[in-house]
């Protein structure tokens, strides 16, 4: 090979080597612009699905951490419109329209902004759910409730900002505020009663067993017309004579036992036992035997 021959071979070899480099510089610079890292948020997303009555509540915040801070009248401070959590706004979505402190929520999506304060919170339902904190420009046209509350120490330290849905019944529940030492609780309504009450008319135009058993189970643990659930739960039984269900004897004789009627509290947990051993149900078989030792039948 000749000396030209061999300068001709490096000089190839370098151009291809700067190559390769270039094109593994541009490869590591795409990386390096195009990666991320994935850590977690300072404050997580939280979401929370409560049926309260026949309403579905939801709740969707960010709980921000205390983190060794000082939180109300510093971080958040008093006399001052507070997001009520961190990042965009926390929102409450009912299902049908609910009621707090006598004002109707329409059925949506609302925004909970507070202002806090040594003794009191308002709590206000804001109709603009788009914000991320509070809203540039407050319209009070936009607030669909508002309510003054007390706000209360709590027992424990709380390290994470918490909004949930507690004290559960038929017809509301307490929407409660905890963060710190601090505790702010406000009541809601929703209309159970009056859904079912509709449901229960428009069925019993040509109501089955299980509606009559749906009534009178609702009439009994709702404290209404006892004489009624009397009435629903007898015809309900009487339909299903041939098919005998321990399950609704049994709720015919917790009714009748209501009612004062003891004897026919007794003949019906009497054969709802009978039938609830047939089936080997052996949580109605204990049941009825401690409603007949009570009632002095065994």
């Amino acid at each position: 090979m000749s000396n030209f021959d061999v300068l001709k071979h490096k000089f190839v070899k370098i151009i291809t080597m700067k190559k390769l480099l270039v094109l593994f510089m541009t490869c590591a610079s795409f990386f390096a612009v195009n990666a991320q890292i994935t850590t977690p948020q300072p404050s997580p997303f939280s979401k929370l699905e409560q049926k309260v009555g026949l309403t579905d509540v939801t709740l969707e915040y960010s709980r921000p951490g205390v983190k060794g801070r000082s939180v109300f009248g510093d971080l958040v401070p008093y006399g001052k419109m507070w997001r009520t959590g961190a990042n965009k706004n926390s929102i409450i979505t009912f299902s049908t329209d609910a009621t707090i402190a006598g004002q109707t929520l329409k059925a949506g999506s609302y925004a909970i902004f507070t202002k806090p304060s040594k003794k009191s919170w308002e709590v206000y339902f804001y109709t603009d759910t788009e914000n991320w904190g509070t809203p540039r420009n407050w319209d009070d046209a936009k607030v669909a409730a508002r309510v003054k509350t007390n706000v209360e120490m709590g027992s424990s330290h709380i390290e994470s900002f918490t909004i949930q849905v507690s004290d559960l019944s038929n017809t509301g529940a307490t929407l409660e505020i905890l963060w710190a030492k601090k505790y702010v609780a406000v009541p809601f309504t929703v209309p159970t009663d009056a859904a079912v009450s509709a449901s229960i008319n428009k069925v019993m135009t040509g109501p089955g067993a299980q509606d009559f058993y749906s009534a009178a189970t609702y009439y009994l643990e709702s404290g209404k017309n006892i004489n009624k659930a009397v009435e629903w739960i007898d015809k309900a039984v009487d339909m299903t004579k041939d098919q005998p269900r321990f399950w609704m004897l049994r709720r015919q004789s917790l009714i009748h036992a209501e009612a004062g009627n003891k004897t026919g509290a007794i003949a019906a947990a009497k054969a709802s036992l009978v039938h609830a051993e047939k089936a080997g149900n052996a949580d109605y078989v204990k049941m009825n035997k401690d409603s007949l030792k009570e009632w002095g039948a065994m």
